[in-house]
């Protein structure tokens, strides 16, 4: 069975010392492709995506300002964006969207970029990958605003409510789960109650790793073949056969990010 890891960051630091290793392993545990997203408050960082991309087959490259890094990105700096996700390998806008737990960057300056990405996803027919932390409200409205592309949209690492996800359905979103689904405290029920109102074919899974891998790895840096725990515990919760969820989330996702035939 296979698997896409529809959302890690194996471009960054963390992977230097052994990134072909990370792929070789998740390759052999049956995860490939991968969608690597591109973040960082410099260009140069959001680029490491698509190098990567570049060198790898079975890498396609997302690139967009993360909210943490909304001030730090100037007229400029956008326009150079847009010129970045023409790129071929280059599968989607983002991650963007709203973060108002850590307001790294100010509110006003994270609805702007997320507003200016969301148009340049309208504009290249590509879809925009979401990260909204306590601010579903606030991001809906904004995409009600916006509307979403027409290529559609993920929120990854979903976090919110039951009510939160029917409200991102509604909107067309697809809904990813990390290794957070899988954590056994309180805090994580909520999102186990928001997978099982997720239409199967709206579901993804993910790692965004290095972080959140899942429980029985609690403690290492997360890698894409861990991707497979996270999807036999959603297939579990949901009691549904393990072919089945994996040949959904991999065929969502390869509609999702237009993936080219295997």
């Amino acid at each position: 069975m296979r698997l896409i890891d529809s959302h890690c960051h194996v471009d960054g630091e963390r992977f230097d010392a052994d990134r072909s290793e990370v792929l070789a392993r998740a390759r052999a545990a049956g995860v490939t492709p991968f969608i690597v997203i591109g973040t960082g408050n410099t260009l140069t960082e959001i680029r490491r995506a698509v190098t990567l991309a570049e060198a790898e087959p079975d890498v396609f490259a997302a690139v967009g300002v993360h909210p943490h890094d909304a001030s730090a990105i100037d007229d400029a700096g956008f326009a150079e964006l847009a010129t970045l996700v023409a790129h071929p390998r280059v599968v989607a806008v983002g991650e963007t969207g709203l973060d108002f737990h850590y307001d790294h960057s100010p509110r006003d300056a994270q609805e702007v970029a997320f507003r200016r990405q969301l148009r340049l996803a309208h504009a290249v027919g590509k879809p925009v990958v979401c990260h909204i932390r306590n601010a579903h409200a606030e991001a809906m409205s904004v995409v009600d605003d916006e509307q979403l592309p027409a290529a559609g949209g993920v929120i990854h690492c979903f976090t919110g409510t039951p009510d939160e996800a029917r409200g991102w359905v509604a909107r067309g979103f697809h809904l990813s789960f990390s290794g957070i689904v899988t954590f056994p405290a309180k805090s994580a029920d909520p999102i186990r109650a928001a997978l099982h109102v997720v239409p199967e074919d709206r579901l993804l899974v993910e790692t965004d790793a290095p972080f959140l891998a899942p429980a029985a790895r609690r403690g290492q840096r997360n890698e894409p073949a861990f991707v497979v725990d996270t999807a036999s515990f959603c297939a579990r919760e949901l009691g549904v056969p393990e072919s089945q969820l994996f040949a959904a989330v991999t065929a969502n996702a390869r509609r999702l990010f237009q993936l080219p035939p295997v």
